[in-house]
């Protein structure tokens, strides 16, 4: 088949690679230009690169609402459109285009999980397995029929990070398969609607997002550290006035009472911090930060920053 793909970042480029190793033809790439959005700058294979030393067409565009793209399109004469990591909805022009519409590949196991950093908000949330979805576009974002879906078990002490690197490596068999699947018309038994009762949908990530709430439980505290690993944003905080970042965590074994914030005690390799909205009543575990870096970029275990106990860490300066 005769493919056009619209992709971002390393995702896009995973897919674009999956497709130029494939027995399709890659007629025309679309991916954004270069942000500096913190987010975008993490894993940020150019698309743009890895099209041209393959001497594949490609535009930059922020967005796809134009003629001169949809003309572009056009000639290419794409049989399907896939898309991965497009930052923007797409027209029903567009993704209707072709004679097999447009297979879009998103990282999370749709329904839930529709929108943006869904193994971030996933890992946050307790989610026990993560995964990546390849479905039908339709005109509601991530919620056309799936074809194909693929899913990796959350672990402990995963991180962002290390479910990052194998949900993307899910992305290349899973593109191949869904192409073979169409190509052979093999796939019309295959499609299975979304139970859009189980849908949820969430908005792309902030430094605002990575910054602490005490009155959080101390469990979800040490999934939204984890959520926060390099090289994404730390997970943030202030002591006496300067940001602190929280590089690793854990949850108490003891349990602590008292108001959300406070430097209590030291437990094992770390300093306990009083968390949780029902912190007063002592019947749950603090957060055990073992690990924080200051603005300047310098590392330090909890028990050589937090010299004395007392004090509280705060939400703002």
């Amino acid at each position: 088949m005769r493919v056009a793909m619209f992709g971002y970042q390393t995702w896009g480029h995973r897919t674009l690679q999956a497709l130029l190793d494939s027995d399709h033809e890659v007629v025309l790439v679309v991916t954004h230009p270069k942000s500096d959005h913190a987010y975008e700058k993490i894993w940020d294979d150019s698309v743009a690169e890895l099209a041209e030393k393959n001497d594949v067409p490609v535009l930059l565009r922020n967005r796809p609402d134009d003629p001169e793209l949809l003309a572009a399109v056009r000639d290419a004469r794409p049989d399907i459109l896939v898309a991965n990591n497009w930052r923007t909805w797409l027209p029903p022009e567009l993704f209707d285009l072709p004679p097999h519409g447009t297979l879009n590949v998103h990282d999370s196991l749709l329904p839930a999980y529709a929108g943006f950093s869904p193994i971030i908000w996933a890992l946050i949330n307790g989610e026990e397995r993560v995964g990546v979805t390849a479905h039908r576009m339709n005109g509601e974002l991530d919620a056309g029929d799936i074809l194909v879906q693929r899913s990796v078990v959350v672990g402990p002490t995963d991180t962002a990070t290390d479910l990052f690197h194998r949900t993307v490596d899910l992305i290349a068999p899973i593109v191949r398969e869904s192409l073979d699947l169409i190509a052979s018309g093999k796939d019309a038994t295959h499609w299975q609607p979304q139970d859009r009762r189980r849908a949820s949908f969430f908005h792309k990530r902030s430094l605002e997002d990575s910054r602490i709430d005490w009155s959080w439980p101390a469990e979800r505290l040490e999934r939204l550290v984890r959520a926060q690993s390099d090289p994404y944003p730390n997970a943030y905080t202030f002591h006496r006035g300067q940001r602190i970042r929280i590089v690793s965590a854990a949850v108490s074994e003891g349990r602590y009472g008292g108001t959300p914030g406070r430097i209590f005690i030291r437990e094992g390799d770390g300093v306990v911090i009083v968390a949780g909205s029902e912190a007063h009543t002592g019947h749950h575990p603090g957060l055990l930060v073992r690990r924080l870096r200051t603005d300047d970029g310098t590392e330090y275990a909890a028990s050589d920053y937090f010299r004395t106990m007392g004090g509280y860490l705060t939400a703002r300066p």
